[in-house]
């Protein structure tokens, strides 16, 4: 059982959770599951240590810079954790281990400068970005050392301490990744508890806590929300969306094929940025639900142990059935599965990669979120229909456009309603732009200074003209 981290020491519990393998079904570790007393510890710690640790920009930043290289070192015991728990191919492991290492590293380089401008009667105003506090961050289980290090990072570069909390499917590497860090940050800096539900909830409402920074659900997310309700905590959620691609009628199907069934079955579907549904012209879908089906044919799905292994299985039980459950539906309903269809046998949760053509607008798995490896593709008459179709949803995460005409293609995508939007691509983006969602895909920022920011609060000095 790997141990918590609170005020610097590692926390055992009386009390623990099992974490289960998708790839076999079965639990193959417990992890402590954080008692009312260990979180009052771990939020007191984070408060203790929060004066010392905001004094000092400088020094925050080297700080950094030794936990991205930490990350770094540790890469080969964090990432077959990773895979373990969550299901992951290892290759994919490391590169979410490397990623988390980049981040901290991204923002031991970035520093966040006093703005300064002119105000009345020629006085300089300056306006200077201080932390919030202690922030509570609770992380998903689909990347649980990334986006744990998209919130931790940005919370200790703007002089915030947390309180890191990781799904309870997958909390073994966050815990790991905890221990690692405890030997480059101060003690407190960083806590990290582990706990079956409600934990994120009493710690979302806990009163030492000042900001929350959440990943998941729309229906989790509301109630984070209303538990910071009565404090007026500071909030970033991001709750994931139903990305819409549009292909035009001018796209070359072999030539987007590849990059387009990647960006939906990647980290297999269970991305919040991944595609989720395809509009595609009625004169091209046929062509190209049979060259995503090609594709989903050859990807090979298996523990993700396995070198050979693209695509490994689904994280966890209850993804498993909903997955199951929404292309059986569609299936009924008048979809025709090109490639998969349903589970393959054998233990764990193993999804065969599915491609719908013939979906409809009103089909659960086009208008929700599947989080899984399974893709409908819907046939449109015209591109005013397509745009109509990929804005009708509460969710506005990420869209693409895929053509020929780039410039068409950039024009049609800023008509999407979502916080980005690509043109031939889905799911590139950097460590230095901002990301965030419209509508339920969530409240706030993260990314580049725009993320340490949105930890920070503004404190403007007036300083009269010489």
């Amino acid at each position: 059982m790997t141990e918590m981290l609170i005020g610097g020491e590692p926390v055992g519990s009386g009390r623990t959770i099992g974490v289960v393998n998708p790839a076999t079904g079965e639990e193959f570790a417990r992890a402590p599951d954080c008692d009312e007393t260990a979180l009052d510890a771990a939020v007191l710690a984070a408060g203790e240590a929060w004066p010392g640790w905001r004094a000092d920009a400088a020094a925050r930043r080297e700080r950094l810079a030794a936990a991205a290289a930490a990350l770094r070192e540790a890469a080969g015991e964090l990432a077959p954790v990773l895979t373990a728990e969550q299901g992951k191919p290892l290759r994919e492991a490391e590169a979410e281990v490397a990623r988390a290492a980049a981040r901290f590293q991204h923002l031991a380089e970035l520093e966040i400068a006093p703005d300064v401008m002119e105000g009345a009667d020629g006085e300089r105003v300056h306006v200077h970005w201080r932390p919030v506090g202690p922030v509570a961050a609770i992380a998903p289980w689909n990347f649980p050392l990334q986006l744990g290090a998209a919130k931790v990072a940005p919370a200790l570069a703007a002089g915030c301490t947390v309180v890191l909390k990781p799904s309870p499917y997958t909390p073994l590497a966050t815990l790991a990744m905890g221990r690692v860090l405890a030997d480059v940050l101060p003690p407190g800096v960083l806590n990290v508890v582990s706990g079956a539900d409600p934990l994120g909830e009493r710690l979302a409402a806990h009163p030492g806590i000042r900001k929350i920074n959440f990943t998941g659900s729309v229906a989790t997310g509301k109630h984070v929300a209303a538990a910071a309700a009565p404090d007026l905590k500071r909030l970033t959620l991001e709750l994931g969306g139903n990305d819409a691609a549009i292909v035009l009628d001018d796209a070359d199907v072999d030539a987007v094929a590849d990059a387009l069934f990647w960006s939906a079955f990647a980290n297999c579907g269970q991305i919040c940025m991944a595609v989720k549904r395809v509009y595609a012209p009625a004169a091209l879908h046929d062509d190209l639900a049979e060259a995503l089906a090609e594709r989903a044919a050859k990807a090979v799905v298996g523990d993700g142990m396995d070198p050979a292994t693209q695509i490994g299985p689904i994280a966890n039980r209850p993804q498993y059935e909903r997955v199951s459950g929404l292309v059986a539906e569609a299936l009924a309903g008048g979809a025709r599965a090109a490639a998969g269809g349903g589970p393959l046998d054998g233990p764990g949760f193993f999804f065969a990669p599915t491609v719908l053509a013939g979906a409809e607008a009103g089909m659960r798995i086009v208008e929700e979120e599947q989080f899984g490896p399974a893709l409908p593709l819907v046939p449109y008459r015209d591109v005013e229909e397509a745009v109509a179709l990929a804005n009708a949803t509460p969710y506005g995460l990420c869209g693409s456009v895929w053509g020929t005409d780039a410039g068409r293609a950039a024009e049609i995508a800023g008509r999407l309603e979502c916080g980005t939007a690509w043109v031939n691509g889905h799911m590139r983006m950097s460590l230095a732009e901002p990301f965030g969602g419209t509508k339920h895909s969530g409240l706030g920022v993260s990314g580049g200074p725009w993320g340490v920011r949105a930890h920070c609060e503004p404190f403007v000095l007036h300083v009269p003209a010489p």
